[in-house]
């Protein structure tokens, strides 16, 4: 507690503007009453103790390459045994470009899928010309083996769109996949995208409506990219806010229904199976709204469109029960 006489003093030292005290007298007068000065930083410091900073630095580089090591060989293991595993497959389920080796592969499947989709990725490290020729090859080969197991509708996602712009190209490359493994007697074939004229067996742009002929199958690929995904919800979105705000449409009629048949009617139908040929889980901006009840296969640490990932799909899809919420 301030003393009286100190209080006395330090006031009549105020009302002389500081002439009574001196500054030290004043500091020494107020010290008492002050907090502590706060310590230095390096004052609160412990001594180093170089030995053991020494030790823990040792054991922590210890236990990162101990983890480091451990990971890496389960990565080499798991990588190891995928491949040799993809290459028996391989050898042992050969198809020879022979539609009945495929249909015998596929016969004893329980269920097939009706609309099955693929997501291929265009090669960016290689030239624009070769990138496109092993895309188009790619599509070929994936088209040949979904016609030989029965399958009649086929969606090829690309992100960036580029197989759009070469439908009539896609057509002839799938055109001569399908003429080396069927001959002369092959499906049918159909290539188009969203928004943009179909080709039908050669015959160059062919109205939507057109009958393709069944005689022999018949195989429609849909070509489809990012912008085919979510711009598509967001384009409609503003379509039904702009409608229901005209009074062309009430928010009563909006439903899952509704978006799901705009959807299918603008870009596609929901896929039975979609199946992922690179190595890791990436959907690469598929079309979301189309994904809610498709069964979605990947092989780990794949990175090409091979026959026995596909053959491994449809037996993954054989085995699946869709319950629908049950």
């Amino acid at each position: 507690m301030v003393m009286i006489r100190e209080t006395d003093v330090f006031r009549q030292d105020a009302q002389q503007q500081g002439k009574l005290l001196t500054p030290q007298q004043r500091e020494k007068l107020l010290r008492p009453y002050l907090p502590e000065p706060p310590r230095p930083a390096w004052a609160s410091q412990t001594k180093s103790k170089p030995v053991r900073n020494f030790l823990k630095t040792q054991i922590h580089v210890l236990l990162f390459i101990t983890i480091h090591t451990l990971f890496s060989v389960y990565i080499r293991l798991r990588q190891a045994y995928h491949a040799i595993y993809s290459r028996t497959l391989a050898i042992l389920y050969y198809h020879h470009r022979t539609p009945e080796l495929i249909q015998k592969d596929v016969r004893k499947l329980a269920n097939v899928p009706n609309h099955l989709s693929a997501i291929l990725e265009l090669d960016v490290e290689e030239k624009a010309e070769a990138g496109l020729e092993a895309l188009l090859d790619d599509l070929a080969e994936l088209a040949a083996w979904t016609a030989c197991a029965g399958i009649q509708k086929l969606t090829v996602y690309e992100r960036t769109g580029l197989l759009k712009q070469y439908i009539p190209a896609t057509h002839r490359a799938v055109s001569a996949k399908l003429h080396a493994y069927f001959g002369q007697d092959r499906p049918s074939l159909q290539v188009k995208a969203p928004h943009t004229a179909s080709y039908l067996n050669g015959e160059g742009v062919i109205p939507e409506d057109a009958e393709p002929r069944t005689d022999l199958g018949h195989l429609s690929i849909l070509l489809i990219s990012e912008e085919d995904g979510r711009s598509t919800l967001v384009d409609l979105t503003k379509t039904l806010t702009e409608m229901s705000q005209r009074e062309k449409l009430s928010t009563d009629d909006i439903s899952l229904d509704l978006i799901d048949v705009e959807i299918s009617e603008s870009v596609m139908d929901e896929p039975d199976l979609l199946v992922l040929f690179g190595p890791d889980v990436e959907l690469k901006g598929y079309p979301p709204w189309q994904l809610r009840l498709t069964e979605i296969f990947h092989a780990p640490d794949n990175h090409a469109v091979e026959y026995q990932v596909f053959l491994r799909a449809l037996h993954r899809f054989a085995k699946v029960q869709m319950r629908f919420g049950r």
